[in-house]
């Protein structure tokens, strides 16, 4: 990745792993609306108003806003999160939803960052957070579904050199999706390694 961008990258990444958090720590799902609530509130007020004095927020201020992002957009990725709060029911709507306003918006806003467009940038997004969703969900029936709706999502086509940072993620993702739940490699596998230089290389 690029020297120049990887602050604004790295800002945009950390506000995702933020929100996810909220769900991860909390133990009730109207407290975790509301905390998802705040970050949405906040992220727009970004567009008007100083950010106040929490690291997120100001790295957001200092890397990714002057970048031409605005607040409004980075809260987008609030509605994915919110999609997906435990105790609601995870139909194919809400699955699509999060996939959509949190991995779709969060590549394509990456893409913007890194100075490059590609048809299967928002494609390669959604299939990416269906996976991450399927990884690091407890309930197998809600992850099979999530590996589902990854697997059917189509991103072929071949990246641009600078944004094969997030390709790799996404077909790593359609590799994921292939295998299925029960034979999902460990992070770092030698296998996921060779195949991220060869699309590194390849762009495919």
């Amino acid at each position: 990745m690029p020297r120049p961008r990887r602050a604004a990258i790295e800002a945009l990444w950390r506000l995702d792993a933020t929100l996810g958090a909220v769900l991860v720590t909390g133990t009730d799902p109207l407290l975790s609306r509301i905390r998802l609530a705040w970050w949405r509130d906040a992220l727009e007020k970004l567009d008007r108003a100083p950010a106040p004095a929490e690291p997120v927020l100001r790295a957001l201020a200092d890397h990714v806003l002057p970048a031409g992002v605005a607040g409004a957009e980075l809260a987008a990725l609030e509605q994915g999160w919110a999609a997906i709060v435990p105790g609601e029911p995870l139909t194919g709507e809400t699955l699509a939803l999060y996939a959509g306003r949190r991995g779709g918006a969060l590549f394509a806003l990456s893409a913007r960052l890194l100075g490059g467009a590609a048809d299967p940038v928002e494609a390669g997004g959604r299939a990416w957070a269906l996976v991450d969703l399927a990884r690091h969900s407890s309930r197998r029936a809600e992850a099979e579904a999530a590996l589902r709706a990854a697997a059917e999502t189509s991103i072929g086509g071949r990246w641009p050199g600078p944004l094969r940072a997030i390709g790799m993620l996404a077909l790593l993702a359609r590799r994921d999706a292939r295998r299925g739940l029960d034979r999902l490699e460990r992070f770092g596998a030698p296998s996921r390694m060779w195949r991220m230089i060869a699309h590194r290389l390849s762009g495919r």
